[in-house]
């Protein structure tokens, strides 16, 4: 399997690290460190060498951060992970902090003496995250000082870098090869005048050469840093034991191989004007360019922008990646409904049978994330991890949430059902249907182009805001075509601001949790379209959502008679769909299941 079940953390292991890491810190006379939860990449998944969030505190998310003081230690978790860290670390000396409400700078403010240093790994933050902190501490004598990295001191076992071969993403699935992405960036460099561009996110990297990896569990990613040029030769930072011969000549001439540590030093080397991404290249890249002389060209990744905006290839092939995936799906749920009842299976069971149906289609290289099984009031843990020492049964009369997906050479899968086990209250019910309705709403949308997530967000909340309810996550993110399965820079979230355009790919994914009872995500992706032409319309262009998720969602938790007219017909033309293209790709007994899920309400 890919996915196990062993905790890869214990509350206890936190204490003595703590310690070491003040004692550490006393000798050099730091008063706090930062450890965030990024690597050098600034990536959301990490490798284990990375861990260090993980390492320290026992918390395993995958976003948040740690402030150790002699004194305290804050973990500052976003409402994803609330229920989760109280669970995962010891509060008796680590303290959950809830963020973004609680501001660091507010935090290190209310904690420390003036005159104070804290001390933070340059490559580990970035320009921007730097800054902030800073302007929120003006004026409390509490300074912050770029050094050592003092966690990786006191980790005696830390892993070695990840070292798996590097493979070719064929041109066919990408719509375009990695010579046209390379000319096609280093155009939009030339024409803004910069001689270069530091690309540090591998994802990016990754899409721009047409190549692929397994540094990153769950990301078919390489890890590995690059220097674009304006004439669209690419320096390759990576270590020369994952390229093959074949590889090497997917890369060509153009792109030049250099060993990992030899980053920094050319770095050093580079003139002219140097595009540097303040969001996400590490402090120490634009520090380096400063000192030797370059000038530093404040802009976002030339590679951001074109790898969300899907070629029409890309999308075809991940619409096809969805329709096996939703086959898996129902196999699955089919066997869920038969089994379930009974009592007899816990969370790790159906995690591991989910994976078999995947696996099953013969494509599945990768699941793209830890599969995410809550029963009961698991379900209301948001990213719960299920371990053998946490299984629990899957009970007749509970809620059972299973966000899971899979990594397929032509796209990145990403699904939540929350499936009824016997007869559930009403109270679940009349949630789920507000959960529903949130996200009927976003997949019914047309909007004015030029508007971003943060101007959609709040229509997958309003059924939920009107009972007095709401959930603490975004309602969608970015996803990759076999790369990540959270990708930038679109979201749809209260606090993103980048214009959704054709081609990108997101989820939607409203949810309601109610701690110690239970959870409700109904999630599926979608795409950017222009929106279809309406009758007496204004003559402004609007975009509007295709949905690439066909599976069932549970009819037995909808109460039909909460639902408008438009909302029945698109739950009804929506399973009809499902029935249609879901239908010939299952066996026998799983499409008599289907047919009656996909009936009419």
């Amino acid at each position: 399997m890919f996915q196990t079940f062993e905790p890869t953390t214990t509350p206890d292991q936190g204490p003595p690290r703590l310690d070491a890491l003040r004692k550490e810190l006393a000798s050099v006379g730091y008063d706090g460190f930062l450890v965030p939860r990024a690597d050098a990449h600034q990536g959301e998944y990490v490798a284990a060498r990375d861990e260090r969030l993980a390492w320290l505190t026992g918390f395993t998310g995958s976003a948040g951060f740690c402030i150790a003081l002699t004194d305290r230690a804050g973990v500052f978790v976003d409402g994803r992970y609330r229920v989760q860290v109280k669970n995962q670390v010891d509060t008796e000396v680590f303290t959950p902090v809830n963020w973004p409400e609680t501001k660091p700078g507010d935090w290190l403010r209310e904690a420390l003496p003036k005159g104070s240093i804290v001390a933070y790994d340059p490559w580990l933050h970035t320009k921007d995250e730097i800054e902030k902190l800073e302007k929120s501490l003006e004026g409390s004598d509490i300074t912050l000082s770029a050094g050592e990295n003092y966690v990786d001191l006191i980790w005696e076992d830390r892993p070695a870098p990840p070292d798996a071969p590097v493979d070719i993403f064929p041109a066919e699935i990408a719509g375009l090869t990695a010579e046209e992405k390379r000319n096609a960036c280093a155009a939009k460099l030339a024409e803004a005048g910069h001689k270069a561009a530091v690309l540090t996110l591998p994802d990016g990297i990754n899409w721009l050469l047409n190549i692929r990896g397994a540094d990153i569990p769950r990301n078919p990613i390489a890890q590995a840093n690059a220097l674009l040029h304006d004439d669209g030769r690419v320096i390759l930072f990576i270590a020369d034991s994952k390229l093959g011969a074949e590889v090497r000549d997917h890369l060509g001439a153009d792109v030049t191989i250099a060993a990992p540590e030899d980053f920094a030093p050319a770095l050093a080397k580079l003139s002219g004007k140097v595009r540097v991404d303040p969001a996400t290249a590490p402090l120490a890249v634009s520090s380096i360019v400063t000192a030797c002389g370059a000038e530093v060209a404040w802009a976002p990744d030339p590679t951001i922008l074109p790898k969300a905006r899907k070629t029409e290839a890309e999308i075809a092939a991940t619409a096809e990646a969805h329709l096996r995936d939703g086959a898996a799906m129902v196999e699955f749920l089919a066997w869920l409904d038969a089994e379930a009842p009974g009592g007899g299976l816990t969370e790790i069971d159906v995690v591991k049978k989910l994976e078999g149906f995947r696996r099953a289609t013969n494509a599945l290289r990768e699941i793209s994330f830890e599969t995410i099984c809550g029963a009961g009031p698991h379900g209301a843990i948001v990213h719960y991890r299920v371990t053998e020492d946490t299984n629990r049964p899957v009970k007749p009369g509970e809620l059972l949430l299973v966000d899971s997906g899979g990594q397929y050479i032509d796209g990145t899968t990403d699904i939540t059902r929350t499936i009824a086990v016997g007869e559930v209250g009403e109270d679940e019910k009349s949630s789920f249907t507000r959960v529903l309705q949130g996200v009927i709403a976003i997949s019914r949308l047309r909007w004015p182009k030029g508007l971003a997530g943060m101007h959609l967000d709040a229509l997958a909340r309003y059924p939920l805001w009107l009972a007095g309810q709401d959930f603490d996550h975004g309602t969608g993110h970015g996803v990759g075509v076999y790369l990540s399965v959270h990708e930038g820079p679109q979201r749809l979230s209260k606090i993103s601001d980048v214009p959704l355009e054709p081609g990108m790919i997101l989820s939607n994914e409203p949810g309601y949790y109610r701690e110690g009872a239970f959870g409700i995500r109904i999630e599926n992706l979608i795409v950017v379209d222009p929106a279809p032409e309406l009758a007496g319309a204004d003559a402004r262009e609007m975009l509007a959502f295709r949905t690439l998720t066909y599976v069932p969602i549970d009819r037995r938790l909808v109460l039909a008679d909460r639902l408008s007219t438009e909302e029945k017909a698109w739950l009804n033309a929506y399973h009809a769909d499902v029935a249609r293209l879901i239908g010939p790709r299952v066996s026998d007994s799983p499409r008599t299941w289907l047919e009656a899920a996909t009936a009419p309400v």
